[in-house]
């Protein structure tokens, strides 16, 4: 990722630095850490339009490990070892809804 997109996460949906497949992704990404995971049928149907059964199984993967780790670490107070001192980590908004739902319901 560039240093723009990182800049760009939290409003990835209006952002120009991301494709539309990235948005598919992330937005995925979002729904896959959420706590109760719900993934909506529609998202995974869109996502079934660029990859095939192994890509989105390896992408699955990806993500859920990638939250574990994060939520692994939280637990325990491990912090960075400042291997990347001064580079941006923008963390997400809590409030807000699924802009899948949102989307689908025309109110984003």
């Amino acid at each position: 990722m560039t240093q723009a997109q990182i800049l760009a996460l939290p409003h990835y949906q209006e952002s120009e630095v991301f494709s539309p497949l990235e948005k598919l992704v992330i937005e995925y990404a979002v729904e896959m850490t959420r706590t109760p995971v719900e993934v909506p049928d529609p998202l995974v149907t869109a996502l079934r339009q660029h990859f095939n059964d192994a890509q989105l199984v390896e992408l699955t993967a990806s993500i859920a490990w990638e939250n574990y780790r994060a939520r692994f670490d939280h637990a325990l107070g491990i912090e960075s070892q400042g291997f990347s001192e001064g580079a941006v980590c923008v963390l997400p908004e809590r409030s807000l809804e699924s802009t899948f739902d949102n989307r689908r319901a025309g109110t984003s």
